[in-house]
Order: structure tokens, then sequence, then C-alpha cells
């Protein structure tokens, strides 16, 4: 009996959880779509998945690829630049404070986390105007350094590596002090290589926050070869015209890499969110 519950279970969640695949494929669906159409034929009958074989075209991504000006790789470039050090200090400095909050007694370490916790509950866009005016007084506006200051310790990235490192084994580090290893050793060579998972998760879930990052960049640069991705394909919307078979075609292109990335850590990213949800 239990063993038939069981498998009604399992066919109604596949149910559910392919129904709402589906229906969160359908704009990426309609986006692929629309990259193969002429300007004229994308929005001719309303929002639609009809593709004519017939009529396909590859105009769109030609004139990406040939347009003189190279606006749209640069705007590439700038994103993968932004989005390399975004990930790599947000690795680097998360890692090394949730590690630090799960392994160490020291004075206002409670404090401490209770503030990673609190910087949760505030939503970002409150915090816009007053890091816009430390940018300005810095003077890092335009510039990509001015992008990824504010977000190289997120609390709630801080707070994931915090969690997995309370459900690793302290006899390592024990036996590694014994043996007369300093505490930046035992972090690099003993306690990284088991964070492993987590830092597979993470470098995803940052890279993709950091690629699809539209207000902050936008905010911060200035000049429009300084712009990333998704602050540039906004910036070819006017009311007086829009490039929209350009528009989808350059979204297609600026997934690809997400996509690979994904494809590349998957196995570390689903272990990660896996074993970090249960530890500690």
């Amino acid at each position: 009996m239990m063993q038939g519950k069981n498998k009604v279970h399992q066919v109604l969640s596949f149910i559910v959880l392919i129904t709402m695949g589906l229906v969160i494929m359908i704009p990426f669906m309609f986006m692929i779509v629309a990259s193969f159409k002429e300007s004229s034929e994308i929005f001719a009958y309303g929002l639609n998945l009809n593709l004519d074989f017939n009529t396909i075209t590859l105009t769109n991504y030609r004139a990406l690829f040939n347009n003189r000006s190279g606006i749209y790789w640069r705007w590439f470039f700038n994103s993968v630049l932004i989005t390399s050090l975004t990930t790599a200090f947000v690795l680097l400095f998360s890692s090394m404070v949730g590690y630090g909050l799960a392994r160490y007694q020291f004075n206002g370490r409670n404090l401490i986390f209770i503030l990673v916790l609190a910087m949760l509950m505030v939503p970002r866009d409150i915090l816009l105007l007053p890091l816009y005016r430390l940018m300005v007084q810095l003077r890092l506006m335009d510039t990509y350094i001015g992008v990824v200051l504010p977000g190289m310790v997120p609390p709630a990235t801080v707070f994931f590596f915090r969690q997995f490192c309370t459900g690793l084994e302290r006899d390592y580090a024990e036996a590694a002090r014994i043996d007369g290893c300093g505490e930046a050793r035992i972090f690099w060579q003993i306690y990284v290589p088991l964070m492993k998972p987590a830092f597979g998760a993470m470098t995803i879930l940052t890279a993709m926050n950091a690629w699809n990052d539209f207000l902050w960049p936008l905010i911060v640069l200035r000049s429009t070869e300084n712009f990333t991705l998704p602050a540039g394909l906004m910036s070819a919307m006017t009311p007086y015209g829009n490039n929209y078979d350009l528009l989808f075609a350059g979204s297609v292109m600026s997934i690809v890499p997400i996509v690979i990335l994904f494809l590349y850590n998957q196995k570390s990213f689903i272990d990660g969110l896996t074993i970090g949800g249960v530890k500690g």
C-alpha cells in the first residue's frame, strides 16, 4: 500500500515539475524563435512560438557578428570581465569569512553572524543610493571596480559557507596544528578541497547573478563602451526605433556562457546545495 502511494506521489511530482519547467522555458523558447525571424515578423502575429522553416533567417546573427562598431562584443567582454572578477572575489572573501565564523571562537563572533543574518533581510534596492554616493566619493564611477566592489562579500554567500563549514570535521585542523601547520595552510590545503561542493554551487549562483545584473552596472557605468550586456542591450531600446532583431539574437548569445558554466559545473552545484542544505 505504501509503495503504491509513493509511486503516485512520484508521478504527481514528476508531472508538476515538468509542467513548471515548460512554463519557465516559454520565454526562452520565444526568444530563440524570435532571433531567427525578421524584425517585421517578430510581433506581426502577436507573441507566438511559430517558426516557419521556409522563412528562417540568420541575418540577425550575421549582423551581430559583423557589426563594424564591435560594440556588442565590447559589452560581452565587459560582462565576462566583471563576472569573473565578482565571482573570484566573492568566493575568496565569503569562504574565508564563513570559515572563520564557523571554526573560530572570538569576541563578537555572534554579533557578526547576527549582522550577516540582518543583511539578508535588507532589500538591495534600499542600498543603491548610499552605495552610489560612496562610489562618487571614491571616484569609482564608470569603472569596473565600482561595479564589483559593493558585492564582494554578499551575506547570503557568507551564510552558505558558514553553514557548510559547520558540518566539516574539526579533527583535520587539530591534527594539522599538531604537525605544525599554520592557520592559513590549514584553510587552503585542508578545508578548501573539502569545500569544493560549496565552491561549485556558489560559483554558478554568483556568476549568474553578476552576469544578469542590470540596475547597478547601469547606475555606475556612464560610457556606452563600458556597459555590460544587460545594460547595453537595454540601451538599444528606444521609443523611436527598437532593434528587436538584434536584441533577441544578442540575448540568445548572452545566455550561452551561463549554460556552459552550468553544464561544466552542475555536479558540484547539485552536491553543494544538497550537502549544504543538511549540514550545520
